[in-house]
């Protein structure tokens, strides 16, 4: 599969008019390539360039699924690159970089990948470097590679993808088989519906659980107490009931943990 969709589908993007994309993105129909009914929802899976493997990368971050606002921007990518002359393999690279995370999300990311030593483990100043000099060390990837839509909306982790068979096959086809790609790595998992889609394709593709970094807090804004606890730049007695502290305090304990083994391993 890896490829299979991407040579089926460059050619019509390279040729796209402005006009076809959009329509694609706001409701993918020659790029759809599977869907099925899943209760009362309908579940809609779009082609979108996110085929790239970083085969040099020494930590993977994985988000869930590629939304539509990301779509159009590797799409549109992919399409400038192919026109411009690009190979199809450089154009798929060049298209999942610039859709790869970016503003506050990312900030957030760097600020508790460095907290828990990743940056150290990796002999970095600051995981910032992955987005920059160090960007062959990272792979980015979403646990659903293609982009995932319910009832027109994009995917957020219901129903399980690892209880419908739609969505299961991705974790198997796609997800499965860059982990096998992969098996040094570090994966960073971007909440808890991407953790537990890790923790049921590691010992598939033969991951140790000690590098699966689960536990971190979503790094978007909506987890923002969440993440200044994390941090240490909230006090507990200042927390909403809505986070819970001791979950926070143990994930955090955990992680680095992991990560000071792995550094006495090395």
């Amino acid at each position: 599969m890896p490829y299979t969709f991407a040579h089926k589908f460059l050619p019509w993007i390279e040729n796209a008019s402005d006009e076809e994309l959009k329509r694609e993105i706001d409701t993918p129909a020659t790029l759809l390539i599977d869907g099925a009914q899943q209760g009362p929802k309908r579940i809609h899976i779009a082609y979108a360039p996110f085929d790239h493997v970083s085969r040099a990368a020494k930590i993977v971050i994985v988000g869930i699924t590629p939304g539509r606002q990301q779509m159009a921007n590797a799409l549109q990518e992919c399409r400038r690159q192919l026109r411009a002359g690009m190979e199809q393999d450089a154009a798929l690279a060049a298209a999942k970089v610039h859709a790869s995370f970016s503003g506050p999300m990312r900030a957030n990311l760097v600020a508790m990948l460095d907290d828990i030593g990743v940056a150290q483990l990796l002999n970095l100043e600051s995981t910032a470097a992955l987005w920059g000099t160090a960007s062959n060390l990272v792979h980015f990837t979403s646990a659903l590679r293609y982009p995932v839509f319910v009832d027109g909306k994009n995917y957020s982790g219901a129903p399980s993808m690892t209880r419908v068979p739609v969505l299961r096959s991705q974790l198997e086809t796609c997800l499965v088989s860059e982990m096998r790609q992969l098996p040094d790595a570090l994966y960073v998992p971007l909440g808890p519906k991407v953790s537990e889609a890790l923790e049921w394709a590691a010992p598939r593709a033969g991951i140790p659980e000690a590098q699966v970094l689960s536990g971190l807090p979503h790094p978007s804004g909506a987890s923002g107490e969440r993440i200044a606890y994390f941090l240490g730049r909230k006090p507990k007695a200042l927390l909403s009931v809505k986070t819970n502290a001791a979950r926070l305090d143990a994930a955090r304990d955990d992680l680095k943990t992991k990560i000071k083994e792995l550094g006495e391993r090395a």
